[in-house]
Formats: structure tokens, sequence, C-alpha cells
């Protein structure tokens, strides 16, 4: 009894793995500190060249 349980045992695990390289994860992709930072400053700066185009573009001269 105890060698089916075994074998079972290691049978079903191997299943098991398998299903769970066959489902996504719904984690998101790790983003490192740097490329956060390099992503804010990226927005920062295209929100600061964005609001300078409609400030030009609202002034009436």
């Amino acid at each position: 009894m105890n060698r089916k349980k075994k074998i079972n045992s290691i049978l079903k695990a191997k299943q098991k793995k398998k299903n769970a390289k066959l489902h996504k994860s719904n984690k998101p992709k790790y983003i490192s500190k740097a490329e956060r930072a390099k992503m804010e400053l990226e927005t920062a700066q295209q929100e600061e060249s964005e609001q300078a185009s409609a400030i030009e573009a609202n002034d009436p001269q």
C-alpha cells in the first residue's frame, strides 16, 4: 500500500506542476526601481511639454 501511495503522490505532483505551467499568473511583470524612476521622469517631461504647448495655444498674441 505504501508503494502505491508514494507512486500516486509523485504522479499527482508532476501533474500539478504541469497544470501550474499552463496557467498564466495574474502578477504584474516586475519593474525595477530604476526603471520606475525613469518612467516617472519621462511622464513628467511629457506633461510639462503638453502644458507648455497648451499655454502657447491659448495665448492670443
